[in-house]
């Protein structure tokens, strides 16, 4: 992953905060929300929902009609497009959503009919528990040989084809999986039944009498994740934001004048007032970078000294003029040291390399189009870049292409504050940047070059092969030869840095657990030697009892979270950037382990199979505090759960991959096995990323 994402709050003139929010909020998100409406009673929407996606060109071709309306008219054109765009993201989302749900009813009904108790088992099969229990036994030994050979086969034929053969060996990755399998396939009645018994019995034969109280929960208990999918699959398409609050005065209204008809109205209105509504209008996506200009503001010296002088003037006036000593004695200090550098009248000094950027479509829209950069000393560099790359475009852009520019798209939208007056001047206006750290030197960005320049290269060769062209495949072709005149040119102005250099057998494992969120093994894969290992503690160094205080943290805000759960309440308290800073310190501290090792790449665990690992940590924890008391070990493991919660995994591992971009540290992922120490699941992490290359 080589693209990160920057932020910066823009100033500029009240007028023009003013004009930018009526567009936004007036205009442009009640346009967003009828496209929504009106997309939802579309008839070809169940199609749409078969596909998973909207055609673009019909949110287009729905907008271009709304367009004429008086409420929707007077837009900038890109707020059009980013409409559009973000319509259709909006509803390639839900449909996956919905897709997802659908996949795990059918898994979870899957499941619910094969699964049957002891006693239905044996009525079916007309044979005695120990007999199935036999056939269970034989069927299992059976697989487990069949599983282990077809394993070592694998392993034998690193760089065998994945033929149709391998792609069904390679399906039934786990033992559960080729047993559910097996199952499917399976006619004799018997067999059918052992197979049963051992899924539900996971995957083993059990000695111990089924107890027919914990079938029914277990079975009720899938029924009611069936049921609650199905309500959840029902729910409400995308209706988009009641910035106004409009919405929620209706049903307000509405449940103060009558009762509900059922429980369902009455869940509904209870959803929507606890509902948490986004007050803020939606944002606007710039797509290409050539829609926005940057420049500086220099102010000379000469200039400075003038305006300095004037302003002096100006003031000693007035104070001669009101007769305040103190004043008079404060412009006097002022004009006698006007000859130092400290002087910093009207803060002209912090206003002479300022960043501006414009926005095309809101030039003509907005008299002042400028707005003053304010962002963080740590990216500063970057819009300092873009202004570099601007520049060396707009003086020559026949000769330098934009698809090397740093900046990729940018998105504009208010981030919502409390206090009193205007929307305009309480909220904040946002401009975030998504930016390729690959064109950050010299030879990264020669690189990226030489990947863009193939594609034109083989479109070209294909359009010339055909011989005789249509109107707009000419068009297409005289654009391809342009992009490609345009990258053979070295992009300017770029610091050289030596490229990262790794060695391909070294390997960073990073192994992520519950109580020890990330744990590092460095290993020589092609010696089998681990070089060294790393805990939790050791990668914070002195900063590790903010660990414990974002624990700390997060038991408090769970606790406050349920208690507006029981009072059925609204809460939005989300947790500070605490979690979100250490885990910045745990990706500069696990780069910086494999930039001193040489490391070739970093191997961090899928998340997907999270959920198995925190489960089995905490069930290998029960069993070794209470043995062989069941209940005791379920009580255990909901405590611990509830004391030390989980980290965000997804929020640390995307830290690793943002720090691993900018050194040129490759990232793999693969399967984080179980293992009774955290040394050893990082260590084993990285020798079956290394076994499966």
């Amino acid at each position: 992953m080589s693209v990160i994402t920057i932020q910066c709050r823009l100033v500029a003139h009240e007028a023009t905060l003013r004009l930018l929010w009526k567009l936004m909020a007036e205009k442009n998100t009640p346009l967003i929300n009828e496209l929504l409406e009106q997309l939802d009673k579309h008839p070809n929407f169940e199609t749409w929902l078969e596909k998973g996606q909207v055609p673009k060109d019909t949110i287009k071709t729905i907008c271009n009609s709304l367009e004429i309306q008086e409420r929707f008219a007077d837009q900038p054109g890109r707020f059009y497009a980013s409409a559009v765009t973000l319509v259709k993201e909006i509803y390639k989302s839900w449909f996956a959503l919905q897709k997802r749900r659908q996949r795990q009813i059918e898994g979870k009904e899957r499941w619910l009919n094969m699964l049957k108790s002891d006693i239905e088992l044996q009525q079916e099969s007309q044979c005695n528990l120990d007999v199935i229990r036999a056939k269970a036994t034989e069927i299992l030994d059976s697989f487990l040989t069949k599983f282990s050979q077809e394993k070592n086969k694998q392993s034998k034929t690193k760089k065998a084809k994945k033929t149709k053969k391998n792609k069904e060996i390679y399906s039934n990755t786990t033992l559960f999986n080729g047993l559910f399998d097996t199952y499917d396939k399976t006619e004799d009645c018997l067999s059918k039944c052992a197979l049963a018994y051992l899924l539900k019995n996971n995957c083993q034969v059990s000695k111990v009498d089924e107890d027919p109280q914990q079938y029914a929960k277990n079975k009720r208990k899938k029924e009611i994740e069936i049921e609650r999918l199905r309500n959840q699959i029902k729910s409400q398409k995308p209706k988009g934001r009641d910035i106004t609050a409009e919405k929620w005065l209706v049903t307000l209204e509405e449940a103060t004048k009558k009762v509900p008809l059922n429980e369902d109205e009455a869940k509904s209105w209870q959803a929507s007032f606890l509902k948490a509504n986004s007050y803020m209008p939606y944002p606007i996506d710039y797509e290409t970078n050539t829609d926005l200009d940057w420049f500086t503001n220099y102010i000379d010296d000469e200039t400075k000294r003038v305006i300095i002088l004037l302003g002096q003037i100006y003031f000693l006036n007035l104070a001669l003029k009101l007769r305040t000593y103190n004043l008079i004695k404060y412009v006097y200090f002022t004009m006698v040291c006007s000859s130092n550098r400290d002087v910093n009248w009207l803060n002209l000094q912090s206003k002479k390399d300022r960043i501006f950027v414009k926005f095309n479509g809101l030039k003509e829209e907005i008299k002042n189009p400028e707005f003053y950069v304010c962002c963080d000393s740590r990216q500063l560099h970057y819009f300092q870049r873009f202004c570099q790359d601007w520049q060396i475009w707009h003086d020559d852009d026949e000769t330098y292409s934009s698809a090397l520019f740093i900046l990729r798209s940018a998105r504009l939208l208010w981030q919502e504050r409390k206090g009193k007056g205007k929307p305009w001047t309480v909220h904040r206006l946002i401009l975030q940047c998504s930016i390729e750290t690959r064109l950050w030197t010299q030879e990264e960005t020669e690189l990226v070059r030489s990947e863009k320049i193939n594609q034109p290269e083989k479109t070209i060769s294909k359009m010339e092969q055909e011989g005789s062209l249509k109107k707009n495949q000419v068009t297409r072709l005289k654009k391809e030869l342009t992009t490609r005149r345009k990258l053979n040119n070295p992009f300017p102005g770029r610091p050289s840095k030596p490229l990262y250099q790794g060695k391909s057998n070294i390997l960073v494992g990073v192994g992520l657990g519950l109580d020890k969120p990330a744990t590092v093994a460095v290993v020589d894969a092609a010696n089998n030697k681990v070089l060294t290992y790393r805990s939790v503690k050791q990668l914070l160094g002195d900063n590790y009892n903010l660990l414990n205080r974002q624990r700390q943290q997060q038991q408090r805000l769970s606790h406050e979270r349920h208690k507006a759960q029981k009072q059925n309440a609204p809460n939005s308290s989300g947790e500070s950037e605490l979690g979100q800073y250490v885990d910045r310190l745990l990706a500069d501290a696990i780069v910086a382990i494999a930039k001193t090792y040489s490391a070739g790449s970093i191997v961090l665990p899928k998340l997907s199979d999270m959920r198995e690992i925190i489960q089995s940590e905490v069930q290998a924890r029960a069993e070794k505090k209470i043995p062989g008391y069941k209940e005791g070990q379920q009580n255990y493991a909901k405590d611990y759960l509830v004391s030390v919660h989980r980290w965000s995994y997804g929020r640390l591992i995307e830290s690793i991959k943002i720090q691993a971009a900018k050194i040129g540290i490759s990232i793999e992922m693969g399967p984080q096995p179980i293992r009774d120490t955290k040394h050893e699941q990082a260590r084993d992490l990285a020798l079956f990323a290394y076994q499966q290359r």
